[in-house]
């Protein structure tokens, strides 16, 4: 007879709709049933490390009482409050978020990255409406980037993979990224990267500079395959966008927060300041939802001038909720107060960096890694580049499993192309989580 607990898991497993699963009569997902610090234990009472932190989220891991006690002592005072008007941990937040910039921003709160993509995207629109260039409405992004799954965020996300049967709207274009594993110039990395970004120049001139609003970038495309440029690309692109009068949004959702051994990743790129910042995951380390949208104060001040419609007409019912923002609050004392940034910056050095090694190997083309973020390009042989299969592919990430190590790759993202394993722990994994990532994602390999 099934006990009450094996009940409740089947149902649960016939009910419920996951996420990016094919249909399988017999599959049969792991079903958490607790965490501790990278790791979770599943129903069956395995252990598991979470080689990629949730969905790029669970930055100070499972069990932090500090973030808990911060979200239950917020319901108690305040369980909830609409940002048409406004309560002390979002204006707490949105200082503290102008401060870690380094410049002065206003921010607008949602509930995720793509909400908050979609707010960029809007925001975009009407201040070059408001400033007097109303045909500024096309927004360009890069092929393999990944903004989100609402219609704009998803129309931006340019993965063929992702948007099969879900029409794009209009206004959004692609550009060639940066990838000089696979570039089709020629040259160092840094000089096809250079090259790339010209290409952004050209389709801003070939589109007509008139119609171009904003340019969204991850500083490193993470979701489709971790493309690591080189950090003149984003001085590069931030020039070229001032120059047509193109606003510059960063797409921070997965690299923000310590990810990558900096507080943002554009920061690694001297000189750069974004017009428009887009975050979450990090942000609260996954303990609840929010998203956040962060505009340079010069852009935020066209919206302060009197008419009908020049204020912004968007509003989000739990955006900003009071309890999320008093856990982003908490996040950051934390990654402050536990130098968390120094230390990925150190341990993606002298931990990570050992993936490097793996090069050697026949199956593995390249290594890219910044931080605690890591792709692993995999390929049946290295002259021509050819990308492993998926069946293989699919018995790394088993073979991790069955070792106690979840790890990721660059699903239904570019035909053909989904060959890139994706390793991002927790910042605060310990040493010894570290190297039990990197020994057995080798033995693995090494199996092959």
């Amino acid at each position: 007879m099934k006990t009450e607990r094996e009940v409740g898991s089947a149902v649960s497993q016939d009910k419920l709709w996951n996420a990016m699963h094919r249909y399988d009569p017999k599959g049969k997902n792991t079903i958490a049933a607790s965490g501790e610090g990278s790791w979770f234990v599943d129903e069956k009472g395995n252990k598991y490390l979470d080689g990629v932190s949730g969905l790029w989220c669970l930055n100070l891991g499972h069990g932090r009482q500090e973030i808990i006690d911060a979200a239950a002592e917020q319901m108690k005072s305040l369980s909830y409050f609409p940002l048409t008007m406004s309560h002390q941990p979002a204006v707490k937040l949105a200082g503290k978020i102008s401060e870690l910039l380094g410049a002065d921003y206003q921010t607008f709160f949602s509930n995720s990255g793509s909400e908050a993509n979609e707010t960029a995207f809007k925001i975009a629109k009407q201040y070059h409406i408001q400033t007097g260039n109303p045909g500024k409405y096309k927004i360009i992004s890069r092929y393999r980037a990944y903004h989100g799954s609402t219609l704009g965020a998803l129309s931006a996300t340019a993965q063929a993979n992702r948007r099969v049967k879900y029409p794009s709207a209009p206004g959004f274009l692609h550009v060639y990224p940066p990838y000089s594993y696979r570039s089709i110039f020629n040259g160092s990395p840094e000089e096809t990267d250079l090259k790339a970004a010209q290409l952004v120049e050209e389709m801003i001139n070939w589109e007509g500079e008139e119609t171009v609003s904003a340019f969204i970038m991850e500083p490193f495309i993470s979701g489709g395959g971790v493309l690591i440029p080189s950090m003149k690309y984003i001085q590069r692109v931030a020039e070229i966008c001032k120059k047509y009068n193109v606003l510059l949004i960063m797409d921070e959702v997965v690299s923000g927060y310590g990810r990558t051994g900096k507080m943002f990743g554009f920061m690694h790129a001297e000189g750069v300041q974004p017009d428009i910042v887009t975050m979450a995951k990090g942000l609260t380390s996954g303990y609840l939802p929010l998203g956040a949208t962060a505009v340079k104060s010069e852009i935020y001040d066209v919206f302060k001038e009197q008419g009908k419609d020049n204020h912004f007409r968007h509003v989000s019912t739990y955006g900003g909720h009071p309890a999320a923002c008093a856990v982003a609050l908490k996040n950051i004392e934390i990654i402050e107060k536990e130098k968390i940034i120094d230390r990925v910056d150190r341990l993606g050095k002298s931990k990570l960096s050992k993936f490097k090694q793996l090069e050697e190997h026949e199956n593995v083309g390249k290594v890219r890694q910044v931080g605690f973020l890591i792709g692993l390009e995999m390929v049946t042989d290295k002259k021509f580049k050819t990308p492993l299969d998926d069946a293989t592919i699919g018995k790394v990430l088993g073979g991790c499993k069955k070792r106690g190590l979840i790890i990721g790759k660059n699903g239904d993202t570019v035909p053909g192309k989904n060959n890139v394993i994706i390793i991002a722990p927790p910042l605060s994994s310990t040493e010894e989580d570290l190297d039990f990532v990197v020994n057995t994602v080798t033995s693995v390999i090494h199996s092959l």
